[in-house]
């Protein structure tokens, strides 16, 4: 696939002001005046999956004065980690004034690990800003929500994230038709890094093909893990997969591992547990449907 012998398209195209950032008209004259004063207060950027809370954090570190440290917490978690990491950075002598940390995802942050962070925003408050991400705010301590100046992120509308994956096959010199696009769109939305890693994937000899049938079973896949992750009924999960004839399983199993930074509110290891077992028991059961439905109750229990 043509579009897979380049760079991450979801990076090249990642906006770095706020001019070229899409959606959340409401928070950018209040951006625009941090910038402006080349200092922030701590935030809380929080809301769905792929829908710009790094990318503004970015924006903002990228265009002020300021050192920056950036953590991912998906992948850093634990006490020792964050507090040798911040404090080293903080700490340090540095070519600016001011020291900005990003937290991405910290709601994947240990409750320990969280009180080391209440503590080391209160250490170095007088220079270290900090600016943390998360998709389930109500997973950060209330000792570090009050010391953030907490702002939501919502989704761009379609039309907005349509218009900018318009731009970026022009950019890239692909033919496509727009009914190809709008599908695309409407699969991943509200996700924007869904949407054009879709694109990028299908892009063939300089031409977006779009396999309608994958796209559609895409679209049930996306619904099946927003219910997950929204708490819907487990009656409306099992109609859902009852109403798409779901025969492989296997892909099932794969895309709950893949997805699992997204629906399980920070209890990564547990679901992984489960849907490990349901996958072994997968390959000794008759009925797969049961077995996996099984896997469902489970993983809903963890997250509940």
């Amino acid at each position: 696939m043509d579009g897979l012998n380049h760079s991450l398209w979801v990076e090249r195209y990642r906006p770095s002001d706020l001019n070229t950032y899409i959606g959340n008209e409401h928070l950018k004259s209040k951006v625009s005046i941090y910038l402006e004063s080349e200092d922030v207060p701590h935030l809380l950027l929080y809301g769905v999956a792929g829908t710009g809370k790094t990318t503004l954090a970015k924006i903002i570190v990228n265009n002020i004065d300021c050192d920056c440290l950036y953590i991912n917490a998906s992948d850093e978690n634990n006490v020792d980690n964050v507090r040798t990491k911040i404090k080293n950075f903080a700490s340090s002598i540095g070519f600016r004034s001011l020291k900005v940390v990003i937290l991405d995802e910290a709601d994947f942050l240990t409750p320990n690990a969280q009180a080391a962070l209440r503590n080391l925003m209160e250490t170095f408050s007088k220079h270290c800003r900090f600016i943390l991400t998360c998709n389930y705010v109500e997973r950060i301590i209330d000792p570090i929500q009050s010391r953030c100046q907490p702002y939501k992120i919502v989704p761009p509308s379609r039309k907005e994230v349509a218009l900018q994956l318009k731009g970026i096959l022009e950019t890239e010199n692909v033919n496509f038709k727009l009914d190809d696009l709008a599908l695309i769109v409407n699969a991943g939305y509200p996700d924007i890094r869904r949407v054009i890693n879709s694109a990028q994937r299908q892009v063939v000899n300089g031409e977006l093909k779009i396999d309608v049938s994958s796209v559609i079973q895409s679209n049930y896949k996306i619904q099946l893990l927003e219910m997950l992750g929204d708490g819907s009924k487990f009656n409306d999960i099992r109609k859902l997969i009852a109403d798409n004839s779901v025969s492989d399983y296997a892909e099932l199993y794969r895309l709950l591992y893949d997805e699992v930074d997204d629906y399980s509110k920070g209890k990564v290891a547990e679901c992984i547990l489960a849907i490990a077992e349901g996958e072994f028991n997968d390959v000794n059961v008759v009925d797969k449907e049961i077995c996996f439905m099984s896997t469902l109750i489970k993983i809903m229990r963890i997250i509940k």
